[in-house]
């Protein structure tokens, strides 16, 4: 009834999740779907999930919501087109995929759920450090259940290559494998710097690249040490090139000059231009 009347007034009403798992399926319809979502497979959109979580991710550090809700919506579409694809091969669909992440975020959080009732509340408050204590039991138990005895195990090789890291470097530490001191993991950076150099030195491709891995991976863990996520902090950086860069290209075209055939000093002149006014 209530459909109805915003019909009738000529207001369009709000769609549901129900609707979005229709819209799927018919995108999906083998004689009168679309011919691209069609095509589509486990692996072939994998890509586009990557794709739509760094946009989401780009949008929530530019602080545009609109931007944030929309973007949102594209990375639910690639939950719902997963769980299309499950339920076309019998493997698993929404349904199963909500009771799944709802079990564990119950079992997970027995500070919240008591015994994993979600029908009951905690008496008792309980500090962060408690939380996260009580999280990697937990999580270890989890990986017990499924075989992945090693600490670990479960962190997934597909992470891009900094989280990875610092979620390697976290979980090691919460075993006792990690510097006490922040000093300590500014020497060891310096420690791998000088064994790039020593490589350079060498010549040896391998192990140039070897080493230099070594010191990506001793920066992150200086990032952990500060409490900073070292993706974030490269996009920062990212960003911050493309618009001290930018503003060189633009001082460049105000004395009709391109890029490339300014000498070295010049272009040094322009990115500390570009350094101070940013």
């Amino acid at each position: 009834m209530g459909n109805e009347s915003f019909q009738e007034d000529g207001i369009s009403p709000d769609y549901t999740l129900k609707d979005l798992l229709e819209v799927m399926t018919r995108l999906r319809d083998p004689d009168f779907g679309c011919p691209w979502d069609i095509k589509q497979s486990f692996e072939s959109i994998v890509p586009s999930t990557l794709e739509e979580c760094y946009e989401l991710a780009d949008a929530i550090e530019q602080k545009n919501m609109p931007h944030v809700a929309e973007e949102l919506g594209d990375v639910l579409f690639q939950v719902i087109f997963y769980c299309q694809l499950g339920k076309e091969q019998a493997l698993f669909d929404f349904s199963g995929v909500v009771h799944a992440l709802v079990d564990k975020l119950l079992r997970r959080h027995p500070h919240v759920f008591v015994n994993g009732d979600i029908n009951t509340q905690a008496v008792e408050s309980i500090d962060t450090e408690a939380v996260k204590a009580n999280w990697e039991a937990i999580k270890r138990q989890e990986r017990l259940a499924k075989s992945q005895s090693g600490v670990l195990a479960d962190i997934p090789r597909a992470l891009p290559a900094l989280p990875r890291a610092q979620k390697l470097q976290k979980r090691a530490a919460h075993v006792g494998f990690d510097w006490a001191e922040l000093s300590q993991v500014l020497a060891n950076l310096e420690g791998e710097i000088a064994e790039l150099r020593g490589a350079l030195n060498e010549g040896n491709a391998e192990h140039i690249e070897d080493e230099f891995g070594d010191v990506l991976f001793s920066a992150v863990n200086v990032g952990r040490h500060l409490n900073i996520d070292a993706e974030r902090a490269l996009r920062r950086a990212n960003r911050k090139f493309e618009r001290r860069f930018s503003s060189m290209e633009s001082k460049a075209a105000e004395a009709n000059k391109a890029l490339e055939s300014m000498a070295p000093l010049e272009l040094d002149a322009l990115w500390r231009a570009a350094k101070q006014s940013d």
